[in-house]
This record gives structure tokens, sequence and C-alpha cells, in this order.
């Protein structure tokens, strides 16, 4: 949203509003919540740390903490927009939103990476600097770490410490400045490009022809089924809503995998990174629950619901048992496909920096059976109360409640990360164990396959409205 789109074109254009005024509006805007967040993030911590840690000069240090904070947290954001602004100004828009969601995705990826890795840091930090590497002078948060040192501890700091902030601060001026020329181009040409329109291009390739016919034969015979798929996968990448979702839940994913892998150590005043097997172990279970996670929470947001219209079952009296069954088992089936191949995908390229016992054939096999299994029954958990088609459903009428929604995925993802881990070793050691397994999931896919009918089947069952009746008295809220 740091560029206009199509409802502030054909809304905001139309008021008698100068653009030079506009303009300055969207860069207002963008100041306010950097300014707001950098605020909302740091508020506490001036009022705690003094009491924590008794410092010597209390105005320095509270100088030092404030500076290196905002600083720090604006050079990240000026950052982002810098480079957003420059790829958007020099690519245009159409080429621009080809490699967008990656660099999103690889932005998140790195920002969540280095705030789980640098707990793993902080304690060679000291041993890092008075080498003098050079991963200690590249290193961002290294940069405004001078600062706080340097302002807190004055002339006494050591040179490093002043050499960091430095660094720091021309980093900051730069990454401002670029951003600050960048940015106008980059609107401009957003705005030239809304009006033209993107043009007219292909909308197949020649390439999905074949596979679509595979998946067509394969997966999807039926036609209800078939239209879904098809819809959901014209629909995905389409609505905003929908990639920051999965650019979100992608880059925590990746975060936490390699968070998981590397282990991290100072030998001889160097960092040295080690893979660690039970990290690539458990590295498949985090794969596959991030991404169906993700693909549920696109599924069942609000986002768009212009094609709503078409699935009877949204509005009114559900659809018939057998309708309403094909329409979310082509979502499920879309999920799982997804599923499987980012999860088999995850493995094979992890097999590359996988140790030596980890690459025999018998742990791969048990490896693509974890990865099917958890790809199977996850999706089955995630879609087994979804009630809508993908994409059509109604916004809720209560608020969710965000410190439990974290909750569950706190509780959740340290299970599915420790389930293969303990079981891959004893499936390993015998072929019973493997068959075993695979029996034991596919008995729990049934079982919830037939929790999921008949939920469905409940639901179909529900009394339709009448014409002059009103929805929230006759369903409570019960029905989604």
């Amino acid at each position: 949203m740091f560029f206009p789109d199509f409802l502030d074109l054909f809304v905001l254009t139309t008021l008698p509003v100068p653009a030079r005024r506009l303009f300055l509006a969207r860069i207002a805007a963008i100041a306010t919540l950097i300014a707001g967040f950098l605020f909302d993030a740091n508020v506490l911590a001036p009022l705690v740390l003094p009491a924590a840690i008794d410092p010597p000069n209390l105005l320095r240090f509270l100088a030092g903490h404030l500076l290196a904070v905002a600083g720090s947290g604006l050079f990240a954001a000026v950052l982002l927009l810098a480079v957003q602004g420059v790829l958007l100004s020099v690519f245009g828009e159409r080429l621009f939103r080809k490699f967008s969601l990656a660099l999103q995705g690889l932005s998140i990826t790195a920002l969540l990476m280095l705030l789980l890795l640098f707990p793993v840091l902080a304690g060679t930090v000291p041993v890092l600097l008075q080498s003098g590497s050079t991963f200690a002078r590249s290193f961002p948060p290294f940069w405004f770490l001078g600062v706080y040192q340097r302002l807190m501890e004055g002339p006494s700091a050591l040179p490093i410490y002043r050499q960091l902030a430095q660094t720091g601060c021309l980093a900051l001026l730069l990454t401002t400045g670029l951003a600050a020329l960048a940015y106008p181009i980059a609107y401009l040409r957003r705005v030239r490009q809304l009006v033209i329109g993107p043009g007219v291009h292909a909308a197949r390739s020649w390439v999905a022809r074949p596979l679509h016919a595979v998946i067509n034969a394969m997966l999807v015979r039926r036609a209800v089924r078939r239209a879904v798929f098809h819809y959901i996968s014209e629909t995905l990448l389409r609505v905003q809503r929908y990639r920051i979702y999965l650019v979100l839940y992608g880059g925590v994913s990746l975060s936490v995998v390699t968070a998981a892998i590397l282990r991290l150590a100072v030998v001889h005043q160097q960092i040295r990174a080690e893979i660690s097997s039970d990290g690539i172990r458990a590295a498949v279970g985090i794969v596959a629950f991030w991404t169906i996670a993700g693909l549920r929470m696109a599924f069942v947001s609000p986002g768009n619901r212009q094609g709503s219209w078409v699935f009877r079952s949204v509005h009114g009296r559900p659809a018939p048992f057998r309708t309403t069954m094909d329409q979310l088992l082509a979502a499920k089936t879309w999920v799982l496909l997804w599923g499987l191949i980012i999860s088999f995908g995850a493995c094979m390229a992890l097999r590359v920096i996988a140790p030596p016992e980890l690459r025999a054939f018998r742990a791969t096999a048990c490896q693509l059976l974890i990865a099917a299994g958890m790809s199977v029954l996850l999706t089955d958990i995630f879609f087994l109360s979804v009630k809508i088609v993908a994409f059509t459903g109604e916004r809720s009428r209560e608020q969710s409640n965000f410190a439990i929604t974290v909750l569950k995925y706190i509780a959740f993802v340290p299970a599915v990360a420790w389930l293969p881990l303990i079981s891959e070793p004893w499936i390993e050691t015998r072929t019973e164990h493997f068959i075993l397994a695979a029996v034991t999931i596919a008995e729990a896919h049934l079982l919830f396959r037939s929790r999921h009918r008949a939920i469905i089947r409940e639901h179909c069952n529900l009394p339709g409205l009448e014409d002059d009746e009103e929805e929230f008295p006759m369903k409570l809220g019960l029905r989604y």
C-alpha cells in the first residue's frame, strides 16, 4: 500500500483534490505508519531498562537507546521502501509484479531470521567486534549497536563502536536519500500504469495446458470439483490480500526452517555454520504446517466476494450434500497437491546439504513418507470445520482474539516439528515400521474424512431461511 491502487485512482482522482496533495498525503501516511510502529515497539523499553541495568549516566543511556533504536528501525523501513521504489522505477509495474512476491518473501525471511538467530550471536558480539571480521562490519544491527554504545559510553567507547556508528549513520543517510529520489518516480510511473492499463497478454501458458489435462483426468474428474479447483488457481495470486498471506506464511516457514537447521558457533574468532541433522528432520513438518496454514488462511478470508454469487452455498439454504462436498473437496485437493509439491521439494532441497546418513535410500524414503503424511493429515485438520467455498467467506461478526490465535500456533508448531524428529529414526529401523506408519496415516486420514463428511452433512441439513426471516437469530452465527 505504499503506492496508489485502482481504488485510489477511481475515487480520489475524481475529487477536487490536487494531485500534489494526494502525493503528499501518501508520504504522510507512510511516515505516520513508520513513526507509530517505532513508538509502539519501543515505548516501554526506556522505562524498564534503566531499572534493569542501572546505567552510570541515565541521560546518555536514554539518548543512546532512543537514537539507536529509532535509527535502526528507520533504516530497515527506508531500505525496503528504497528497494521497492528503485525496482518499480526501473522495471515498471508489469515486470515488478513478477518478482514482487519473491522480494517480499525474502525480506520477511531475512528480517525474521535475524530476529531468531540474533540471540545465538548475542554472546559472541564482543569476540566478533574485537576480531575485526568483515561480517561484523557489514552486519546492520551492529552498526546501530555502535551508535548505542558510542552515545552511552561517550569517548571511552571502543574505537570499533565509533566506526560502526559512522557506518550506520552513513547507511541511513544514503538509504533515505535513495528513497527520496526513487519514490516520486515510482509513484508517477505507478499512476501512469494504472491509467494506461496492463495491456493484453495471454492468460494461459502453453506449458500449463497438458498439466491441467492430467489434473482434470486424475484429480478433479467431476465438473463441480474441476470448476472450483481452477477457480482457486485463477484467483489466489490476483488478490493482494491472498498474496500477502502467502508471503507472510512462506517467509515465516523459511526463516523458522533456517533457524532450525543452522547451528552457529565462533571458532578462532570466526563464525562457523553447521547443519543440524535434527533440524533437517524437523524441517519437513514445519514446511508442511506453514504451507497448509497459509493456504487455509487465504481460503477462508473475506477478501474477494465478487464471484461468490456463483455458489449457492453462500447465501440462503445450503447446496445439496453431494454438491457441497464436491466444492469443499476441490479446495482440499488443491491444498494437498501444493502441500505435497512443496514438502517433497523441501525434502529434495534439504537432501543436498544433509549429512550422509540422511541421504541414504531408506532415510530419504522415510522423509518422503513423513512429508506425505504430514501434508495429508494437516490438510484434514485445518479444513475439518471449513464449510465455505474458497474465497467466499463472510467477515466475522465477532473480533478474533489475537492472543489465542498466536497461542494456537505456538502450541502446534513444536508438535509438528517434534513428530518427524522422533518418528523418522524409528521408521528407518525396519520395513515393518515403514508399513505400519503408512497404515496409521491412512487410518487417521479415513477417520478425519468420515468426521468431515458428518460435519458437512449436518451443515447441509440446517433449515433454510424464509424471505422475511433474519439471518442472525436463526443461525446464531453457528453455521460458518
